[in-house]
């Protein structure tokens, strides 16, 4: 440019000099460098516009990345927080709803049996969003490819069965520590959608990933509490969460003047069924005997494994007549699995009722192992119950008055 201005210059100070023809020529070619001039000024005034919109473009760009890492990083600070999966699907589809507000979400997690994802989680609440409830693994090609999958009906791609042609939807798999514990399901109701899901890929494996450690963190906190009050054989609870079980019944029985029972259980000759069978076999029957009375008993009723094979059953609200006719169903119930494992299966049976045999909890268990000795003594597979306390009938006399003498 710069060139281009001193050589117009130098010419026409040359024509001025000279005069006649040469003036007209000089006139021409400066004319034609003042153009060029012109024409390189549009030009590089465009080119400089449109690198001026470019980089503001990537600045706005930057700006929505950076905002997007800050929700992501946001929800993953509350995603620690988060004791269920409940909780979880609440922080997702709230920082969801605000890097993603113009599509739908919803929230798969499997099932205890993983054999099918039930929806946890949707998003916008508005009424219209109808996902289906259940999915099956095997209809779904994200979790079969443990990949993205973008499901595209008006392209007539690969689409998974459970889309049924209708919206476009981007399924991402919720995979951590080699496990997989849910979907995530984005879903667009635009003809061109596939182009936006497609645009917002990497957010929705971003969000995936941060729900896939949240849910694994969950499981294993589900895990350690459940190790913690259930028996690993049994799946019953164990004698702590047992002792602080009938404590807390007998308070509220003790406030609401109910009686509480408890029902004392011993497999007889359980050492010969493992000397004779195996200990795999003795596993065996110990599970299958808790089964039986977890499918016998009330859902208020607890039950626990005491120790080896010594079990306990917690009845609140229950009188001890009643609590003698459950351990006799429960007698037969044991004694019913002979058949199932090919040898003799039965259980001597202690019972023992707060206020009826027992004034505490000090006395309540150890009244009922006392009847279970005695029913073993009396030739075990038999129900005994603990020896009726005499209760002091209440006195009608009225209390007497102070008198001061004059």
């Amino acid at each position: 440019m710069r060139g281009s201005h001193l050589t117009a210059g130098v010419i026409l100070l040359l024509a001025l000099m000279e005069g006649g023809h040469f003036l007209t020529y000089a006139a021409a070619i400066s004319l034609f460098f003042m153009t060029a001039q012109a024409v390189i000024s549009i030009v590089l005034g465009r080119i400089s516009e449109k690198r001026i919109t470019n980089l503001e473009d990537l600045a706005t760009k930057v700006d929505e990345q950076r905002a997007q890492i800050e929700q992501l990083f946001s929800m993953t600070d509350m995603l620690q927080s988060a004791l269920s999966r409940e909780d979880a699907g609440e922080v997702l589809a709230a920082t969801a709803s605000k890097l993603l507000p113009d599509l739908r979400g919803a929230l798969y997690i499997f099932n205890n049996s993983q054999d099918r994802l039930d929806l946890v989680t949707l998003w916008p609440v508005d009424g219209v969003s109808n996902p289906i409830k259940t999915l099956i693994p095997a209809n779904c090609w994200a979790l079969k490819r443990g990949k993205v999958q973008i499901n595209d009906p008006q392209a007539r791609s690969l689409c998974c069965k459970h889309n049924a042609g209708r919206n476009a939807t981007i399924e991402v798999p919720m995979i951590a520590r080699g496990k997989v514990h849910g979907l995530l399901m984005f879903a667009s109701d635009d003809l061109d959608g596939a182009i936006r899901l497609r645009e917002i890929a990497r957010v929705a494996q971003a969000l995936a990933d941060s729900m896939s450690l949240a849910l694994a963190n969950i499981a294993l906190q589900e895990k350690l509490r459940t190790q913690s009050l259930r028996d690993p054989l049994t799946g019953l609870y164990n004698r702590r969460y047992m002792e602080d079980a009938l404590e807390r019944h007998l308070k509220i029985a003790e406030r609401n003047a109910t009686p509480t029972s408890v029902i004392m259980i011993d497999l007889d000759h359980f050492k010969q069924i493992n000397d004779s069978h195996g200990h795999g076999k003795g596993d065996a029957v110990l599970r299958d005997v808790a089964a039986q009375l977890t499918a016998s008993v009330r859902p208020t009723d607890t039950i626990a494994r005491y120790g080896g094979e010594e079990l306990i059953v917690i009845m609140p609200e229950c009188e001890l007549g009643h609590a003698i006719d459950k351990a006799e169903l429960l007698r037969s119930r044991i004694e019913s699995l002979s058949t199932l494992h090919g040898t003799s299966i039965t259980a001597s049976f202690g019972v023992a009722c707060v206020p009826e045999t027992s004034s505490s909890v000090r006395e309540l268990v150890p009244m009922a192992d006392a009847a279970l000795y005695v029913a073993k003594k009396a030739g075990r597979n038999c129900v005994k119950a603990a020896s009726r306390r005499q209760i002091p009938p209440a006195s009608n006399t009225p209390p007497l008055l102070a008198v001061t003498k004059k």
